[in-house]
């Protein structure tokens, strides 16, 4: 801070900072990186690009859930969202809801058959479009 004179925003010059603080890690590791076989380059590439598709894979899914849950009634909905998102048991559910036990088990088997449907509907127009019917 003691650095900061005023002469540009305090945002330019904190990005600033970051920018060359970045650039300098960058030359550290290229020269680091000098000494290593391109086969563990390569592997580790490999290795980070898998992880980045998978976070992406994971996130449309959960678009994709997402969209189909607000698609149930607010009751079913809820549910399954106490169930398996907050893992709450069968008896908390009640608890929450004031349905008995009875009730809960049979809406909680119901959204999940129109979950599915809802899902399947969903998801199986998209792939028919994207890779045609096989």
């Amino acid at each position: 801070m003691p650095k900061f004179k005023g002469d540009a925003k305090f945002s330019t010059w904190l990005y600033k900072i970051a920018y060359n603080t970045c650039l300098d890690a960058i030359k550290k590791n290229s020269i680091q990186n000098k000494n290593v076989t391109i086969d563990e380059i390569t592997i580790n590439y490999i290795s980070s690009v898998e992880t980045i598709l998978d976070g992406i894979e994971r996130e449309e899914r959960a678009v994709i859930i997402n969209n189909c849950l607000e698609q149930l009634p607010e009751d079913e909905k809820a549910i399954l969202l106490f169930f398996y998102f907050k893992e709450l048991s069968l008896k908390e559910i009640v608890e929450v809801t004031s349905m008995s036990e009875a009730n809960v088990k049979v809406k909680l088997h119901r959204a999940r058959k129109k979950l599915l449907s809802i899902v399947k509907n969903t998801v199986e127009p998209e792939l028919i479009s994207h890779y045609g019917r096989k």
